[in-house]
């Protein structure tokens, strides 16, 4: 109905029991509600269900599913107007909610006030507004969110569950958007308190976005929002390799059990952006230091996502010096993994000396660079 790309299709069956889809070759899968795979297709196919909150959090619900279910109740637990639409085989469009109105309109808004039983609606609303970016929410839908918030309900939520919807929300096409809704709805002190700063800071939000319409990936992402609210600044000549103890991205990644690819880029980001602002005008042994440090031999790719974080929160106008460093580190990443490591070992006069006489093969290659780079 939006004229995009239709990603994957949910069904829902009506008047059956898991007894008859089992007989049918359908395969179960999950053990919270009745859902099954097509034997060919492995499409979802969901019996007709209702749910009634019997406990806090969003696991707190006795679900019924039972061939007496109708198709509207089914719909009625939906969150939005939008996602509680169906077609029937025929192709007729089943909307008792006015989903299709409010689609016209872009708005996103609860069907009933079900809505406030479950706190990742927060988050889902949240990252529906990071997807459609044009789309507003519905005033009375905000207050249920605020509602959720003030109650407490959110502080049920399982860290998995929020690092889910985060990830979710963090590709999509504007992923400042999910943060505002959850500052708007009192809910991101609660969710990701390390990530309050949000609310009198937006820098963060803007370099988001950016990478986001760069199309970066999830890693980028996520170290380009957390560095900037770590509070990081140029550091003292002194202080190249800023070992920061970076608490609200540890405290954020540990507490939501963040992937190690996400949380070691922004840690590694922390640790060695005011080397990476200022190498242009570092000596070959700090060049190297920052290099090897950041184990672009090893780990190239990430080494570049590393340089793209930076290049990020450096900002095309705020650091023109230090963008240029990343293009500058790219090239002497180049030039270093070029070094000839086993004529150095060959030379080594014996198995003690081989590190020293690759570190002299790097150390060299790094002086030439840099000169070269000099003019």
């Amino acid at each position: 109905m939006l004229s995009l790309p239709v990603n994957d299709r949910d069904y829902v069956v009506v008047g059956a029991t898991p007894e008859e889809m089992a007989r049918l070759g359908y395969k179960p899968v999950g053990s919270d509600f009745p859902v099954f795979l097509h034997p060919q297709t492995h499409e979802e196919y969901a019996l007709a269900r209702t749910e009634r909150k019997t406990a806090r959090g969003y696991r707190g619900f006795n679900v019924y599913a039972a061939p007496d279910v109708t198709l509207e109740e089914d719909l009625k637990r939906r969150d939005l107007t939008i996602n509680a639409m169906a077609r029937s085989e025929s192709g007729e469009l089943i909307d008792p909610y006015g989903g299709a109105a409010d689609l016209r309109a872009k708005v996103l808004r609860h069907v009933s006030d079900a809505f406030m039983e479950d706190p990742v609606r927060i988050l889902r609303v949240a990252r529906f507004a990071a997807r459609y970016a044009d789309f507003s929410i519905a005033p009375e839908t905000m207050t249920l969110m605020q509602t959720i918030a003030a109650n407490g309900e959110v502080d049920a939520l399982v860290a998995e569950r929020v690092w889910q919807e985060f990830a979710k929300g963090l590709l999509e096409v504007q992923p400042s958007r999910m943060f505002e809704t959850l500052i708007e709805a009192h809910a991101l002190s609660s969710i990701a308190p390390e990530l309050v700063a949000l609310s009198h800071d937006h820098t963060a939000l803007q370099r988001l976005d950016v990478a986001a319409r760069d199309r970066a990936n999830l890693a980028v992402r996520f170290a380009v929002l957390l560095v900037e609210v770590a509070g990081w600044r140029p550091a003292p000549e002194a202080d190249l390799q800023g070992n920061a103890a970076s608490s609200p991205v540890l405290a954020l990644s540990q507490r939501l059990k963040v992937p190690n690819d996400c949380a070691d880029l922004a840690q590694l980001t922390l640790r060695w952006i005011a080397a990476i602002e200022r190498a242009t005008s570092l000596n070959a042994d700090a060049l190297l230091r920052l290099l090897l440090g950041a184990d672009c031999l090893r780990r190239p790719t990430r080494f570049r996502d590393l340089l793209a974080v930076c290049g990020y929160i450096f900002g095309r106008d705020d650091h023109p010096l230090a963008a240029i460093s990343c293009a500058f580190l790219a090239s002497a990443q180049t030039c270093l993994a070029a070094v000839d490591t086993k004529a150095a070992i060959a030379a080594a006069p014996d198995a003690a000396a081989i590190p020293d006489a690759i570190r002299v093969a790097q150390l060299t290659t790094v002086a030439q660079f840099i000169a070269a780079q000099r003019g």
